[in-house]
């Protein structure tokens, strides 16, 4: 049975905190004097405390503290839903989309770090709006119960319980005995490098506004921008190597910068994933930008390399940023981007894709069965690193991939029903 009381006092809570993270953008609403955002901001606020102070009042004393699995799954689940359909008020308040239903894909879209838009005109919507917007990235990049979790004292098993069910980003990785300060510490790290990333991008140039929501976008690997052009509209050489930069950090699993800051780098440089991670990108990186260079898609290699570096890290790591307009580029270019597209950042970061350990796995499984086939009587065994793989293992990950494709191709075959042309079908 699910504890009902238990649950929604708990999704009131959650809900009461994420209103408190809305401060900064209603800030800015009113310095700028953007008085329908203001309004807008208004709204929500006064809807969240009604509806979580009628919550907190039903559940005042809940029969039992008992806190199981599927209760996790109901809170995170009904969380998401829930915050949402608040968090979206703003936009649909202030007039910034035409309807509540695309304030809601909208919201959706960067909760879950997808970066899918329905916008066109983006730089026409008020700044404050785009700040709490590009914000949902950001909270959605590390999971906002994970964050609710490091900051709440005494959750005990019922915060266990919540981050595993949540499952996003670097949750996963278990770092301390205390699934609090493993929380804690992950948070640690991801503010750590969005505050470097700001810094990087506020002295090379662009205003602490748009060096805030960049980082926003960029940590979280999601592609929320304020330009209409993503990142391109800067115009930087600069701000593109910058965001390289982190797109690729945001695309490592952050397990391994804490185990760097605990002072055991050499597991680190010997992790399976990360090698292969850092090789299928820096080659792509390297052949796209070769190719683009004989074939004349730009200048100079220099200038190849810093598009196909941005670019093939942008698509790798799902974030989903342009500098420029892939689709002059090579067919053969544009297939590496495809491929990329697919594979995705590394498990335990905050990038989508069937992540690098999969593929890695895929891998060494397809050379074991030739290895069988060339020698029936041999004894071979799955390994990642140290790590022999059982074959429950090895079977759920031939298994996810399986539906993972299949689902891709099944929402790509609905797309293309209603016009949309082959590529853009697939990568939506």
């Amino acid at each position: 049975m699910i504890n009902w009381k238990l649950d929604l006092r708990l999704i009131a809570l959650i809900e009461l905190f994420i209103a408190t993270l809305m401060g900064v953008p209603t800030i800015i609403a009113a310095v700028l004097g953007e008085r329908e955002a203001l309004i807008g901001f208004g709204v929500t606020y006064l809807a969240v405390v009604i509806f979580c102070a009628a919550i907190l009042i039903a559940t005042m004393k809940p029969e039992s503290k008992n806190f199981y699995a599927r209760d996790g799954f109901f809170v995170v689940t009904l969380t998401w839903v829930v915050a949402t359909a608040f968090s979206a008020l703003p936009l649909y308040v202030s007039g910034s989309l035409p309807d509540y239903s695309s304030a809601y894909f909208e919201i959706m879209s960067g909760f879950t770090t997808t970066g899918a838009t329905t916008l066109s005109e983006i730089e026409t919507l008020p700044r404050s709006i785009l700040f709490w917007r590009s914000q949902t990235n950001w909270l959605g990049g590390m999971g906002i119960v994970v964050l609710f979790v490091a900051l709440l004292p005494a959750l005990g098993v019922t915060g266990t319980m919540l981050v595993g069910a949540e499952s996003v980003g670097p949750t996963k990785d278990k770092l301390t005995p205390k699934i609090k300060t493993t929380a804690l510490w992950l948070w640690s790290i991801y503010v750590g490098f969005s505050v470097v990333q700001t810094l990087l991008l506020f002295f090379g140039g662009l205003s602490l506004y748009d060096a805030v929501t960049v980082t926003f976008s960029t940590m979280s690997t999601a592609g929320f921008t304020t330009k209409n052009s993503s990142i391109a509209g800067f115009g930087s050489a600069y701000v593109d190597i910058v965001v390289t930069v982190f797109m690729a950090i945001g695309g490592m699993n952050f397990a391994l910068y804490w185990r760097l800051f605990v002072g055991k780098a050499k597991s680190v440089f010997r992790d399976t994933e990360l090698r292969a991670y850092l090789g299928i990108l820096g080659t792509s990186i390297i052949v796209s930008a070769a190719y683009m260079t004989v074939s004349r898609t730009f200048p100079s290699f220099w200038a190849s390399l810093r598009y196909s570096a941005f670019q093939n890290t942008s698509v790798m790591t799902t974030t989903g940023f342009t500098s420029t307009d892939y689709e002059t580029w090579p067919a053969f270019s544009q297939m590496i981007l495809f491929f990329l597209f697919f594979i995705g950042g590394s498990a335990g970061s905050t990038a989508g894709g069937i992540k690098v350990v999969r593929v890695v796995v895929l891998y060494k499984l397809a050379r074991y069965q030739l290895k069988k086939r060339i020698h029936p009587k041999g004894v071979f065994q799955v390994r990642i690193g140290e790590t022999i793989l059982s074959p429950d293992v090895i079977s759920a990950i031939a298994t996810f991939v399986g539906v993972y494709i299949f689902t891709g191709l099944i929402g790509a075959l609905i797309l293309s029903f209603s016009g949309t042309d082959v590529f853009t079908s697939i990568s939506a």
